[in-house]
């Protein structure tokens, strides 16, 4: 399946890598991963992300200020590599400039991934985006070090919600069991990943918390989140990553909704929608089949779209869909 894709890399010279706006930990976690993979190939790697980096993942990966808020000369890339997208769009702007680079490389783990670039590597079966970048990294039998190593196991802990996810398999234990030997550190991963909450985000998760509606007997749980909320606890965008694991882990809930003003988003460059919705489900239902319907995407566990929309009206849309 790759050794179209692990040819062209190896003649490749410069390579340019990005992933989706307002990347989290899979998404930051396999373009380093890859991009120090690739250096070591002597190639002229840049690694691009429209979005400022959370400060947590400079803690946890150092090389997570190789990530470029611009490109420049965009022209003399000959590969675009996009990760953890299921549509080049997710890049941002520059994602039509980017496409027009000579060789498209699609690497992704979501189910409703549009199938484009000139190299593909899709796998909805893996738990993450930065699992897939460990068996093209050691099917092209380069060696990993240990910033390599943690980008992979952040990548694998965040997308996996810390292994209680159902995309959780037995090679995500043994790939995570094999890069325990360059010395990553779990407990120092997943505290500089989860445990740095602000007071603002803890008044922020109560005021939430206070908007959950519940819908057919409490099967359906809907969150709001606004932006006068967010002005009122003096809270930030990340801030507000995670909120909707309090909803969809209320006992007998099965999906969980977190419907946020778009005006809240991080590097939001104009008013185009009113609403980001994002989808949970408890593992019965596909709510990346909801999403499509909205043109979004996801995976069955988690999904997400944007919408122009009243707020009375979306809550009524969405509460039927669900139902």
């Amino acid at each position: 399946m790759t050794y179209n894709l692990i040819s062209h890399l190896k003649k490749a010279q410069n390579i340019l890598i990005t992933s989706h706006a307002k990347p989290d930990g899979d998404a930051i976690g396999s373009c380093v991963a890859l991009g120090l993979a690739l250096k070591r190939l002597n190639k002229y790697v840049t690694i691009y992300n429209k979005s400022k980096i959370n400060q947590k993942y400079y803690t946890i990966l150092p090389s997570s200020g190789l990530i470029k808020k611009k490109i420049k000369n965009i022209e003399n890339y000959d590969t675009a590599i996009f990760l953890d997208c299921s549509r080049m769009n997710m890049a941002g702007n520059a994602a039509e400039k980017i496409s027009e680079i000579g060789a498209v490389i699609n690497i992704d783990h979501h189910k409703t991934n549009t199938g484009y670039g000139n190299f593909k590597y899709v796998d909805p079966n893996a738990a993450s985006t930065t699992e897939m970048v460990y068996s093209l990294v050691s099917e092209m039998k380069l060696p990993l070090n240990k910033e390599m190593a943690d980008a992979i196991y952040l990548g694998i802990l965040t997308d996996t919600g810390s292994f209680r996810y159902s995309n959780t398999s037995k090679k995500t234990y043994e790939i995570c069991a094999d890069i325990m030997k360059f010395g990553v550190n779990p407990f120092l991963i997943a505290r500089a990943a989860y445990a740095n909450y602000s007071i603002s985000r803890i008044k922020l998760i109560s005021a939430a918390l206070d908007t959950i509606e519940l819908f057919e007997d409490g099967q359906i749980a809907i969150m709001t989140l606004t932006s006068e909320m967010i002005r009122e606890t003096g809270a930030s965008h990340e801030d507000t990553m995670g909120l909707l694991d309090y909803a969809v882990n209320i006992k007998n809930v099965k999906i969980a909704t977190l419907i946020k003003e778009y005006s809240i988003e991080a590097d939001t460059e104009d008013n185009k929608y009113e609403y980001s919705v994002s989808l949970r489900s408890n593992g019965d239902i596909d709510v990346s089949a909801i999403a499509l319907t909205f043109d979004g995407g996801g995976h069955p566990s988690a999904a997400g779209f944007l919408i122009n929309s009243e707020l009375t009206e979306l809550k009524i849309k969405l509460s039927k869909l669900l139902k």
